[in-house]
């Protein structure tokens, strides 16, 4: 297979400063060059005339400037004296417990943006710190004191006319949204995006014109006192650009409830990963700008595959005996894990304490169901009031360590605000001292907060397979939309999208069998929910079935061996030595992809399982060959597991 390259261009400048005092900064001038470690990724500042800091993103590799990324620091608001400090150098390497890779970090420049602020016009102190890694650049406010006329981040981007724009519409406040819940443009010309009263969800992946490269925009280390932003187009165009800001969230999310103006000084991140395709999926640099891991004991942190009984029977949480069976099905497969999703406190015929010991002594540990409301939602769905208020959350959480319970699962959180992301940040930090892993559903996208609590295994902030269930309209999305999230969502971090269903629900899949089994590793999930019912599984053949018992739920290494947003995708995950790959076609015409084995770095006499679609679209093949090409059904799929 082919890995997609195309490198970004650079001015060829170097970084200027590395040493020496702190360089006041003059309008209209450029102020200095920032590098990556490798010497590959440059950022220019830049002070215009009109008081604005601009920052421009370059690689070296290519034909001419990159120039598409210009976020733009307002700094005219703060007329007093403005510094740049001295480039220092940062090592921060860390071993992740699960996700995309486990090893993550590395070096990068930094440097800080010092504007004193003037006390005759009312302007506070302001820091600016930016960040260059080898896969991107990072950058994030700091007041002294939060101004009362503060915008959400002095933050812009400006989008060069030709760019091919991968992103989805925010969602507008009701009782079951905001929850990232929207279908992605596919790759639509920036120009022809048009201004959403809602705003723009992170993450926008861009293709920039002119084989310039790609580049992903997103947040990273929101804090517990301010709130998520999202990206607001500007409805005019400068020089034929598109132009997207930062802004708050909408007052009605989460039932109207809670301020939209943060108390907080500290800004989220604001992420570019830039260069290629293969970069954007590999990179860990939503994880890597949170702090370290704050758990001293994560013996107890274990990701794995989960069976799951609500979407193939919503009210089979109401059932003790038909939720044995979905923990059979797991003890059966070797998956860790079973779901007890929502009112499983009305269940008849037991209770979870029982549940509890029955999956105990089949060796599989128990998942419960929460509702997260509070006043912030109007869901009614049950258990609910346990997780809002710290004392009934702890005293709930001390419970189920005492019952065995393995993690919990947190739904409907309905908002962005600032009172959300402090509720995010509480549930993690009381799940710590229980022991309790944490998936969290309805809810806003990972900002890279499992680095800190790597005890949250996943979340939702996806248009998921529950779908089939609730929208006629999926069925025929689902195809392209599961090409480009490997690109888009799940590249941000992992993504409980709950997979690998075989059979029918309301709306009939249009992917075929295939396609559904490569989900497995296409789509990373520290809690890999498998959603179909147990007959799903009984009944497949020995190779699939057998293939579903050993995939991985976290991985060593993740390599994009070929594909493109809406089209298709071939992914590799490792993990030790055994590698999984896996390629979905979105498309309705069949697709032929060439294997290149050499870039695995595979001994050519291990072993293989190869599993594609058979005569049809419900069917299976498998062999024990290495296929030099794959012919892959419209909206089909392959999995191939290759051991040393």
């Amino acid at each position: 297979m082919r890995l997609l390259a195309m490198g970004l261009a650079g001015f060829g400048l170097v970084l200027a400063l590395m040493h020496g005092e702190y360089t006041s900064m003059a309008s209209g001038a450029e102020i200095g060059v920032v590098s990556s470690p490798d010497g590959r990724l440059h950022v220019a500042l830049e002070s215009t005339a009109d008081g604005e800091l601009i920052w421009r993103l370059n690689r070296v590799g290519a034909d001419g400037q990159l120039g598409a990324l210009l976020p733009a620091a307002r700094l005219a608001m703060l007329p007093g004296k403005c510094s740049l400090a001295p480039v220092r150098k940062g090592e921060d390497a860390y071993t992740a417990l699960h996700g995309k890779r486990s090893q993550c970090g590395g070096s990068y420049h930094e440097t800080t943006i010092t504007c004193s602020g003037d006390a005759a016009q009312e302007s506070t102190a302001l820091e600016i710190s930016l960040r260059v890694y080898n896969d991107g650049a990072a950058v994030r406010y700091c007041w002294a004191e939060l101004p009362n006329t503060v915008e959400p981040a002095p933050l812009q981007w400006s989008i060069p006319a030709g760019a091919k724009v991968w992103q989805a519409p925010y969602d507008e406040p009701s009782q079951w949204t905001p929850a990232y819940e929207r279908y992605y443009e596919d790759g639509v010309d920036a120009r022809q995006m048009q201004p959403n009263e809602n705003g723009w969800a992170f993450p926008a992946l861009l293709e920039l014109p002119g084989d310039q490269g790609w580049i992903l925009l997103t947040q990273a280390c929101v804090p517990r006192d301010y709130c998520a932003t999202r990206m607001a187009l500007d409805p005019r165009r400068r020089d034929g650009r598109t132009t997207f800001s930062v802004r708050f969230p909408d007052p009605g999310e989460g039932n109207g409830v809670g301020a939209v103006r943060p108390t907080g000084t500290v800004s989220p991140w604001y992420v570019v990963v830039a260069d290629d395709l293969a970069t954007i999926v590999r990179s860990t640099l939503v994880t890597d700008l949170n702090p370290a891991c704050k758990l001293q004991d994560t013996s107890w942190v274990k990701p794995g595959r989960a069976a799951w009984s609500w979407w193939s029977d919503s009210d089979s949480p109401r059932s003790y005996e038909k939720q044995i069976a979905f923990i059979d099905l797991a003890a059966e497969m070797g998956w860790e894990y079973y779901l007890v999703d929502a009112n499983w406190d009305l269940m008849d015929g037991g209770n979870v304490r029982e549940m509890a010991e029955y999956a105990s002594r089949k060796g599989v540990g128990l998942i419960l169901w929460y509702n997260s409301g509070g006043s912030h939602n109007i869901v009614t769905e049950k258990p609910r009031g346990c997780m809002t208020q710290r004392p009934i959350r702890r005293f709930e959480m001390e419970l189920l360590k005492s019952w065995g319970i393995k993690g919990i699962k947190v739904d409907f959180f309905q908002s962005d605000k600032q009172h959300m992301m402090d509720l995010y940040h509480g549930i993690l930090e009381d799940a710590a001292d229980f022991q309790l892993m944490v998936d969290f559903h309805g809810c806003t996208l990972p900002y890279g907060w499992s680095r800190t609590w790597p005890h949250l295994m996943t979340m939702e902030a996806v248009r998921g397979a529950e779908c089939y269930k609730f929208d006629k309209l999926y069925p025929e999305m689902a195809p392209t939309q599961n090409t480009i999230i490997p690109f888009t969502r799940n590249a941000v971090g992992s993504m409980d999208y709950t997979p690998v269903a075989f059979s029918d629900s309301t709306y009939p899949h249009q992917t075929t069998n295939c396609h559904e089994l490569a989900l497995s590793v296409i789509f990373e999930s520290g809690f890999q929910h498998m959603a179909d019912k147990v007959s799903a599984y009984r009944d497949l053949p020995d190779a699939p079935k057998e293939f579903l018992k050993k995939v991985p739920a976290a991985w060593d290494d993740t390599l994009l061996l070929n594909g493109r947003p809406g089209d298709f995708v071939v992914l590799a995950r490792r993990k030790g030595e055994v590698w999984c790959v896996a390629g979905i076609n979105g498309r309705k015409n069949p697709l032929e992809i060439a294997m290149d084995y050499a870039s695995l770095g595979l001994p050519p006499d291990g072993r293989a399982t190869f599993i594609t679609d058979g005569a049809d679209a419900r069917s299976f093949a498998s062999s024990n060959e290495r296929p030099e090409r794959v012919n892959l059904m419209p909206c089909g799929g392959f999995v191939l597991r290759l051991e040393p």
